[in-house]
């Protein structure tokens, strides 16, 4: 019900939406992807065209372009991978968020930065924005690095979510890990309202609390799922970062628009 809320919304408005001043970073991403679908005129240069590491590069890309609103989607998301090469997600997700907020501060371009419901310790569930932060792994930690750069420019949204393929992937998913996980379609159509707003801060996006093994049903009813649990797995997994999502909910669920929220 969620999804078909929130798709009739934005369909109904993205006209709005002067895609044409807006650079997405990371669009060979599973989001970046599903954006190309929706609005495909939007700015996505590739990692040879726009370096986040590379500030200068990215200073140049820009000089003849009309861009108001830059969109940082751009990460190293593996957690395992995370956990092998810490420092390749030092340079993306850390010091290339820098450079991306540095560069929206030179510019005085809106941000939207994309983080993750792992920035929380997973140990309670069902959190709020303003709820203390304690990543259990680095790759957590690496998005949380990027969150404090982006909290030093006002000019900014912190999306916190989970999002996955539109048909899950795996064989087996956590039947003790619990989620508020949405396939990419549902979650980038939420984005969009956020995009189509002047909303500033945190807000967390996504949908009902449910175990992994629960979303991948949903996703996938047809296919066989085996159980997994945590303990089966090398990486460290958090029990449950479920995130309350009234505050979205509230403000976009009938397509309305705030001005200057606050953090």
């Amino acid at each position: 019900m969620l999804g078909r809320i929130i798709s009739n919304t934005v369909h109904a408005e993205i006209s709005m939406i002067d895609s044409r001043r807006i650079l997405f970073t990371g669009g060979s991403g599973l989001l970046g992807r599903e954006f190309r679908k929706i609005l495909p005129d939007i700015l996505y240069p590739s990692h040879r065209e726009f370096d986040v590491c590379n500030l200068q590069q990215m200073q140049s890309y820009l000089k003849d372009k009309d861009v108001s609103t830059m969109f940082h989607a751009a990460a190293f998301t593996s957690p395992p991978k995370v956990d092998k090469e810490p420092q390749n997600a030092i340079d993306a997700n850390i010091l290339g968020t820098s450079n991306v907020v540095k560069l929206c501060m030179q510019r005085g371009l809106r941000l939207i930065y994309i983080s993750t419901d792992y920035v929380f310790k997973g140990d309670k569930g069902n959190y709020k924005e303003d709820d203390s932060v304690h990543p259990v792994n680095k790759y957590a930690w690496s998005k949380l690095g990027g969150e404090c750069a982006v909290q030093m420019y006002e000019n900014s949204v912190i999306i916190r979510t989970s999002f996955g393929p539109n048909e899950f992937p795996y064989d087996k998913a956590f039947v003790d890990q619990w989620t508020s996980r949405e396939s990419v379609s549902v979650i980038a159509s939420m984005m969009l309202e956020v995009l189509d707003s002047d909303y500033r801060g945190v807000i967390h996006v996504g949908g009902d609390r449910k175990t992994v093994y629960e979303y991948a049903k949903k996703l996938s009813p047809s296919k066989m799922i085996g159980e997994l649990r945590a303990s089966d797995v090398p990486f460290s997994v958090p029990k449950d970062t479920s995130l309350d999502v009234e505050l979205y909910r509230t403000i976009f669920r009938y397509g309305q628009k705030i001005s200057g929220k606050d953090r």
